[in-house]
C-alpha cells in the first residue's frame, strides 16, 4: 500500500464522464492531482491495458486503482463470469502499478457468485497481492419501501472485509453519516470515493461539501488518523455544458480535499527538556 507520508489524491475518470478515459488523464495532470482511478469499462479505452500505459507515461501520472466492471451497465464487460472480471481486473492493476481494485458487492439474483463472495475475495487478494476494496451501496429506494439489491449486504461493514470502499454519495443515499462509517469501518477503511450527496433516492455524486454529507468532517478525521489510503474525487460532471464548467467542477473538489486533508496546521508539537521531561507545546 502507499508509504509516502500523505495519503494521494486522484480523480476517476468517471468524473469526466461523457468525455474519455483518455481527457480524464489529461485533466487530471493538468489539474494537478496525484493520480487516477481508471473506471473499467467506462470508455473501450479503459479496457485497453496497453493505452492506459501509454497514457501513463505520456502524462507522468500514475494510476492509483482501477474501479471493476461491476455496475449494472458493465455487466458484459470483460465477459459475463463476476470471477473472471474481478481476476482480470487485479491482475490489470499489478500490469499498471495499481494498488487497489474497487469492488461493488454482488446483486441478489447473482446467487453462486454472492454465496462465496466474502471468503473469494479474501482468496483473490492473497492469490494476486492486490487489495480489493469492497465499497458501501444503499438499498434501492422505491415508494413506501426499500429493494435489497445486493448480497450478501450492500453495506460491507456486516462482512468480513480487510478492505473497504467509502462513497459518500451511496452513504447519502443510505441515509448514513460517512463519519460514523468511516469510524466503524476502522483500519479495513482503505479507498475513499470523496463527493457527496443530499440524502435523495438518487446516487447523486454532488462536489463534496455541496451535500448535507460531513466531507469536511471526515477528511480532518483522515488527516488527524494519518490516513494513508487514496481519497478519489469521483463527482458526476454531465449537467456541464462545457469544458470550462467541468473543470471549474474538479478544481473546486481538489481544493476543498486539500483544505480539509491539511495535516500540518493540526499537528501538535512538542518539546523535550534537558532533563528528558516531554512538553506539548500551543500555537
Amino acid at each position: 500500500m502507499n508509504t509516502s507520508k500523505t495519503a494521494r489524491i486522484g480523480l476517476s475518470t468517471a468524473s469526466v464522464y461523457p468525455e474519455s478515459t483518455a481527457s480524464g488523464f489529461e485533466l487530471a495532470a493538468r489539474l494537478g492531482y496525484d493520480g487516477v482511478e481508471v473506471m473499467i469499462g467506462i470508455d473501450p479505452l479503459s479496457t485497453q491495458i496497453d493505452a492506459i500505459k501509454r497514457l501513463i507515461d505520456y502524462h507522468q501520472l500514475p494510476v492509483l486503482a482501477l474501479h471493476a466492471p461491476t455496475l449494472l451497465i458493465m455487466q458484459r464487460v470483460w465477459g459475463t463470469d463476476p470471477w473472471s472480471k474481478l481476476e482480470r481486473s487485479a491482475e490489470a492493476a499489478k500490469e499498471l502499478g495499481a494498488e487497489v481494485v474497487v469492488v461493488h458487492p454482488p446483486f441478489r439474483w447473482q446467487r453462486d457468485y454472492a454465496r462465496g463472495f466474502v471468503e473469494g475475495i479474501a482468496r483473490l487478494e492473497e492469490e494476486t497481492g492486490v487489495i480489493l476494496a469492497v465499497e458501501n451501496m444503499y438499498p434501492w429506494r422505491a415508494p413506501g419501501r426499500d429493494l435489497q439489491a445486493y448480497a450478501p449486504s450492500w453495506d460491507p461493514r456486516e462482512q468480513n472485509y480487510a478492505h473497504m470502499t467509502l462513497d459518500l454519495s451511496h452513504a447519502s443515499t443510505a441515509e448514513q453519516d460517512c463519519v460514523e462509517l468511516a469510524a466503524t469501518m476502522g483500519k479495513s477503511l482503505t479507498h475513499v470515493h470523496l463527493t457527496d450527496g443530499t440524502g435523495s433516492a438518487k446516487d447523486e455524486h454532488l462536489v463534496p461539501g455541496r451535500g448535507t454529507q460531513r466531507a469536511a468532517g471526515l477528511l480532518e478525521d483522515l488527516a488527524n488518523q494519518d490516513f494513508r489510503g487514496h481519497i478519489i474525487i469521483e463527482i458526476n460532471t454531465r449537467r456541464a455544458t462545457s469544458r470550462s464548467e467541468r473543470e471549474v467542477d474538479l478544481v473546486e473538489s481538489l481544493d476543498f480535499t486539500r483544505k480539509h486533508f491539511a495535516r500540518s496546521s493540526r499537528r501538535t508539537s512538542f518539546a523535550v527538556t534537558p532533563e528528558g521531561e516531554i512538553s506539548e507545546l500551543t500555537p
